[in-house]
């Protein structure tokens, strides 16, 4: 065996103890339960990227895909980001508006999961969005035909060129028709902080439909 491959033993020894913080109570309100969490991660220097989130879906082939993608905003009962239209995430939640997100800040022994369904925002929200983005990323979006396949790098880096001389640096870039946001309207948000022995702790805030009110239980972990 290579230096540095797992045996299978050494691969089930890989466990951690996790720490006795505990999570006895959370706001009422999930929402601010949920910002509380993401500024306490946001200050803790050992993550990179508090609003990165997992955004899992499922396409019209039957098969989920998951991928990381970041918050860029919490409000009108949801959690935004931004995306290509042409996506294969996109093409996926145009098929089926179930998905889960999930915030795994490891070095706090929590994650927060959640359920719900997602719908595009308006174009003026995105517009207004893409008018805070970096020139970089503003080119960037016009260059990437984001999921399709591409030939080789000097391919992306030819279109990133040719987008970079339409509108140079310090230019007013408009926001790409096939680009903009979604918004996850959750229908569940459950809190996970790990404990001792694996007796972790598991708040959910569920609701029926996505104007009802909520309901915090506590599960088995």
């Amino acid at each position: 065996m290579a230096d540095d491959q797992f045996s299978r033993e050494e691969i089930r020894a890989m466990r951690r103890s996790y720490g006795d913080a505990g999570l006895e109570e959370l706001h009422p309100d999930p929402f601010i339960a949920f910002e509380q969490w993401l500024h306490q991660a946001h200050e803790n220097p050992m993550i990179v990227e508090a609003n990165a989130m997992v955004l899992s879906t499922l396409g019209a082939d039957s098969m989920i895909s998951t991928r990381t993608v970041l918050l860029k905003d919490i409000s009108e009962g949801g959690f935004t980001f931004f995306t290509n239209y042409s996506s294969r995430k996109a093409h996926a939640m145009q098929t089926h508006d179930q998905v889960s997100l999930l915030f795994p800040w490891y070095v706090m022994e929590r994650q927060i999961s959640i359920q719900g369904v997602v719908a595009k925002i308006s174009q003026k929200e995105s517009e207004d969005y893409f008018a805070t983005r970096p020139w970089g990323s503003q080119i960037g979006a016009w260059a990437s035909h984001q999921s399709s396949p591409l030939s080789s790098r000097e391919e992306l880096q030819q279109r990133f060129d040719g987008a970079a001389e339409k509108w140079p640096e310090g230019s007013v870039v408009p926001c790409p028709p096939h680009w903009g946001g979604y918004r996850v309207t959750p229908l569940t948000i459950e809190f996970w902080q790990g404990r001792y022995s694996r007796l972790h702790d598991r708040l959910r805030y569920e609701r029926s439909n996505t104007t009802s009110d909520w309901e915090l239980h506590r599960y088995y972990p």
